[in-house]
């Protein structure tokens, strides 16, 4: 795990150096991101290069929910118009029944509810489609419990409308 987000930061550093900063052509987002972790989505520019994005997912594994904030730095991608790598740190806290869960290889089961908190990185790939106007995009989102531990990561696929 620690090889996976040393790479990823690296690529996401390159691509920051590379690319620059451009000016990002809307400001406010809001959509569905589907992947594990599925939920809604909304990204905010708070800056030409920079912006906040939350997720509300649904954990229907262990019946919960988890909230994400994620601060982005957005570089455009291959001089193409509209595409733009991003990368950013945040965290999550997320809520949950708690009846089974593995620590440290060892599964453990539980009828109390369970409060998670944790760090998260993310890089992904964001287009704009002027005509629509949608963004579509994919990412990598890796995280890390804690206290309990354990690295993970979760990969998605986002629709959003813009305006």
């Amino acid at each position: 795990m620690k090889t996976f987000l040393r790479v990823g930061f690296t690529l996401a550093l390159v691509m920051t150096l590379a690319f620059g900063a451009n000016a990002q052509e809307y400001k406010t987002g809001i959509g569905f991101r589907g992947g594990v972790a599925s939920g809604l989505t909304i990204k905010h520019f708070i800056k030409s290069d920079a912006a906040i994005e939350g997720i509300l997912s649904t954990n229907f594994r262990h019946r919960g929910a988890v909230i994400t904030v994620l601060y982005e730095k957005h570089a455009p991608a291959f001089n193409a118009r509209g595409l733009q790598w991003y990368y950013g740190l945040g965290g999550h806290v997320g809520f949950h029944e708690g009846r089974h869960y593995y620590d440290h290889g060892h599964k453990h089961y539980h009828d109390d509810h369970v409060v998670g908190l944790g760090i998260d990185g993310v890089l992904g790939l964001e287009y704009y489609i002027r005509d629509i106007p949608f963004t579509i995009g994919a990412d990598i989102k890796p995280y890390i419990n804690i206290p309990r531990g354990g690295g993970f990561w979760d990969s998605a696929l986002h629709v959003r409308y813009v305006f």
